[in-house]
């Protein structure tokens, strides 16, 4: 009776450290960025681990009054492929946090706790 409470209290443990060592991970992730481009490098698109776009940059001789549904399409299509393009880098930020911490489950993904 005693070993499982025993064991029950080294698994609490073991969550409360996986959990303090997420929460360091998550607040590490402001220091991971991607960087993406549409037309042709006319506009540059810079987000963070934590989805959030940092920098855009755009060439001035895209700033056209008469054509700006061109500019939102190229800032759009940036901003989604930043996105898109550091979603591994996160995965893998994240694995290396709780390293043998969590058994291997195939399938397991850690991103979820990020919600």
């Amino acid at each position: 009776m005693f070993g499982n409470m025993a064991d029950m209290m080294g698994l609490m443990g073991k969550m409360k450290d996986l959990q303090s060592r997420m929460k360091e991970a998550q607040s590490e992730l402001v220091n991971i960025t991607e960087t993406a481009e549409s037309g042709g490098g006319l506009v540059k698109a810079k987000v963070n681990g934590q989805k959030t776009l940092v920098s855009l940059e755009i060439d001035k001789d895209l700033i056209n009054p008469d054509d700006i549904e061109m500019l939102q399409d190229l800032v759009v299509a940036a901003v989604n492929r930043a996105l898109s393009d550091i979603e591994p880098k996160i995965k893998e930020h994240l694995q290396k946090a709780t390293d043998g911490m969590l058994p291997n489950i195939p399938g397991l993904d850690l991103g979820g706790f990020m919600k």
